[in-house]
């Protein structure tokens, strides 16, 4: 009998079916932590970082557009130069006109006769042989008006195309100040809608408190950078930077009320006769490049790779610059931004 018992069968829910189903959710859930962790979302960046960037890349729009408006302003020089050059040329043209038809009227009124004839029937022959030297000389004038009413027409033209030139290129600069026009205030914009989302804490980062606190450390450091100014026209440049601290940051703007970074420093120069380029690009070259370990009160700092933002170095790590449009200029430490360079103008 003990031959023909049936063996016991294993319920289906056993310990092996446990054991598979356990292995398949552990196998689940590592494949879940994997895929959540390729998928995870990123964390957003600080909303002060998007209003730097911005101001970031609204400044290099702002210095493209300086230096285009400066080419601008040349262009536009240069066309109303020609244009009275050619205003000019114009009236000798007509002087040159008027004495050329003079002669040639004379020489039609006495040209109707053959020469020797009007010899042969003159009741007095030694004047006509004088009218005729006379005649002569005139002819020779008539040949030396023509040929200065022919080169006068040729430096017409040459300063009419020369003043279609620069129409063309005035056209076009007209053209990029409009792309980086369109360009600043799209940034400023979107930096200005990202200021409103920040905690107060954070706008007061960027925007530096009040222009009184600004003011009042300049007052701190203004006799020492005074007193370290290599010559007496950085000490002026430094002098005019401190009383402008507290004013507004205007793209475009060179003084006397409102600045941006680069107007500021060209306007601290100007102030002590000196004549900088309009642009951070531009100025950098401006002067003798120094070394960081070198700077002196009056020295242009320049910062960004693409050495899009100026200030004035005023002495102890310390300069003065117009940062964006939501912070007044203000005194900042040189190593706000990041270095790209310095140089001293005089």
């Amino acid at each position: 009998m003990a031959a023909h018992r049936r063996s016991r069968q294993r319920p289906v829910g056993g310990t092996t079916a446990r054991a598979a189903v356990t292995v398949v959710l552990a196998g689940a859930a590592t494949t879940a932590g994997f895929d959540g962790a390729a998928h995870a979302a990123p964390r957003p960046a600080p909303a002060g970082a998007d209003v730097d960037r911005l101001y970031r890349e609204a400044e290099v729009a702002t210095e493209k557009y300086n230096g285009v408006k400066e080419k601008a302003d040349s262009a536009r020089e240069r066309l109303r130069d020609l244009q009275d050059e050619t205003a000019r040329a114009q009236a000798r043209l007509n002087e040159a006109r008027e004495a050329l038809g003079t002669v040639a009227a004379a020489q039609y009124r006495d040209g109707g006769l053959d020469p020797a004839l009007r010899l042969m029937l003159s009741d007095d022959p030694d004047a006509y042989l004088d009218g005729a030297a006379v005649a002569e000389r005139a002819g020779s004038r008539h040949h030396a008006e023509l040929g200065r009413v022919r080169a006068q027409l040729r430096e017409i033209e040459k300063l009419r195309g020369a003043a279609r030139v620069e129409v063309k290129t005035l056209t076009t600069r007209r053209a990029e100040l409009g792309r980086h026009k369109r360009t600043i205030t799209e940034k400023l914009s979107a930096a200005r809608q990202a200021l409103s989302r920040m905690s107060p804490e954070e706008r007061a980062r960027i925007t530096g408190g009040t222009d009184r606190a600004a003011r009042s450390a300049g007052d701190t450091a203004r006799d020492a950078a005074l007193s370290q100014a290599p010559n007496a026209r950085a000490a002026q440049a430094v002098a005019y930077a401190h009383q402008k601290l507290g004013s507004p940051y205007v793209w475009g703007a060179t003084g006397p009320d409102a600045f941006d970074c680069s107007g500021l420093v060209l306007a601290a120069y100007r102030s002590a006769g000196v004549s900088l380029p309009r642009t951070t690009y531009a100025q950098i070259d401006a002067g003798r490049r120094v070394s960081r370990s070198e700077l002196l009160p009056g020295d242009l700092v320049f910062f960004y790779s693409g050495i899009s933002h100026v200030g004035l170095y005023i002495g102890n790590g310390q300069m003065i610059h117009a940062p964006n449009p939501s912070a007044p200029v203000r005194v900042a430490p040189v190593d706000q931004m990041p270095f790209a360079g310095a140089t001293r103008v005089v």
